[in-house]
């Protein structure tokens, strides 16, 4: 009889237990979740103008040296110009065979064998003076002109300048719902940073242009944007209090 009632009383425990282990959930707390965006607009530093210097030739050795040759004098022309020497970066130098080219009537050119390219980055501070500088670049030989674009020295300016314009259209956006609602603005609880992009204002950017030989100067007609604009969003979340 006894051994009966342990086992009854066990098998009781057993059952109970489960129950036992389970705990009340707590109540989800309402939340009001909000998307802000934000631009913030300042004024370019620099312009950079993207050139080319291409060569050709039979032998690697030859189009390579060749090329050299025409990207020192290409240097020193943009030297004369006023750039500074530390401003004028290779962006890429690549060589290749040149491709098969043909005649109105479809016939294959005779070409050299090899292509040769190199690709330089200038950085001009005088704004004013870019349309200036790219039409002596474009009056002289040897340089491919393929794009110009503007900036600014400190790149993350601009970008939490449209974050912080974010933060606060984002909280602008959560008071005016919960006002709405007859609710008050709790606690923040999260915030999830989008990237901030900038707007790149760049010319003839895919656009090649070649320089003439012995052309006269001229003035590019290029204008400097008045100011950058950059963008940024970014998600927050608040709890739902009581209106005070």
């Amino acid at each position: 009889m006894r051994l009966v009632h342990t086992l009854a009383f066990a098998a009781a425990l057993g059952l109970a237990a489960p129950a036992l282990a389970q705990p009340t959930p707590a109540p989800r707390q309402p939340t009001i979740s909000v998307m802000g965006t934000g631009e913030a607009e300042l004024k370019p530093d620099f312009a950079t103008i993207v050139v080319m210097v291409e060569t050709e030739g039979d032998t690697v050795p030859k189009v390579v040296a060749d090329n050299k040759k025409s990207s020192d004098d290409a240097i020193a022309r943009i030297g004369a110009l006023g750039v500074k020497k530390d401003d004028v970066r290779t962006q890429n130098f690549q060589v290749f065979e040149t491709p098969i080219r043909t005649d109105k009537d479809g016939k294959e050119i005779k070409v050299p064998k090899f292509t040769a390219q190199h690709r330089l980055r200038i950085k001009i501070t005088d704004l004013d003076g870019v349309g200036r500088i790219a039409g002596e670049i474009l009056s002289g030989s040897n340089m491919l002109f393929q794009s110009v674009s503007f900036g600014l020295n400190r790149q993350e300016e601009g970008g939490d300048a449209a974050r912080r314009a974010a933060v606060k259209d984002a909280r602008r956006q959560a008071e005016l719902y919960a006002d709405a609602a007859g609710v008050g603005l709790g606690k923040l609880l999260t915030i999830s940073d989008g990237s901030a992009q900038p707007y790149a204002a760049e010319f003839n950017d895919g656009v090649q242009m070649r320089s003439m030989a012995k052309a006269a100067p001229m003035e590019a007609p290029i204008v400097p944007p008045a100011t950058l604009r950059y963008t940024a969003n970014v998600q927050m979340v608040w709890e739902i209090a009581e209106r005070p």
